[in-house]
């Protein structure tokens, strides 16, 4: 059986247990508590060098690290990885812009919203971190303005990856309603067969200092 190594309030695992969930596919979880170094440990390094979550160990004991990497391996031949050559280039480029123009911004703030400490050297971090969030969110909403997913009729690991985060943004205090062609994306990705919410109802984030 699959097993993930992940923690239930990163964006990065849910994008995988989201795509997990939709195709329907077992596995086991392993919880790390990344905020006490649970990835940190020597048998952990073992399998992911660099230390983070998720990882997702194969059958054979392969590990795959990186969230956007994992969503590859798994969506191979299935609806969420299209056949057509320059769709699938296209996915790629959303995905690389989750990775580089959007998680640094609103994954950040999330973080140190929900687990602090929003120190004075954060606080003045802030207003640079979420201007460019909210470039990424304007680019995402002219995109979809036209558009029903972010890559042709149908949806991709393009979506699944942009949606973590977003879905979750006003944690970090963005405003969410300032982009409606975003919320109707939002509930088309929440509607579709197989989804899961990101976190159990009633979970409450640790603190940090």
């Amino acid at each position: 059986m699959l097993r993930l190594y992940d923690y239930l309030d990163s964006g990065n695992g849910y994008k995988v247990r989201l795509l997990l969930a939709k195709l329907g596919l077992a596995y086991e979880l392993v919880e790390l508590d990344i905020l006490k170094g649970a990835s940190r440990t020597k048998d952990f390094l073992a399998k992911n060098p660099n230390g983070r979550i998720p990882a997702l160990e194969l059958e054979d004991g392969t590990v795959i690290a990186e969230s956007n990497a994992i969503l590859f391996y798994l969506a191979e031949g299935t609806r969420f990885w299209p056949e057509d050559r320059l769709a699938r280039a296209q996915v790629l480029h959303w995905m690389f812009f989750e990775q580089y123009s959007h998680e640094p911004y609103l994954a950040v703030l999330r973080f140190w919203y929900r687990h602090g400490p929003m120190d004075a050297a954060r606080r003045q971090q802030e207003p640079d971190k979420r201007e460019r969030g909210e470039a990424a969110l304007e680019v995402m909403e002219r995109h979809l303005l036209s558009r029903s997913y972010f890559v042709g009729n149908s949806m991709t690991i393009a979506d699944i990856a942009l949606y973590a985060y977003t879905h979750a943004a006003e944690d970090g205090g963005f405003t969410l309603s300032r982009y409606p062609a975003i919320g109707l994306w939002l509930d088309r990705i929440a509607s579709d067969h197989g989804h899961v919410p990101m976190l159990p109802e009633g979970y409450v984030p640790e603190r940090l200092g």
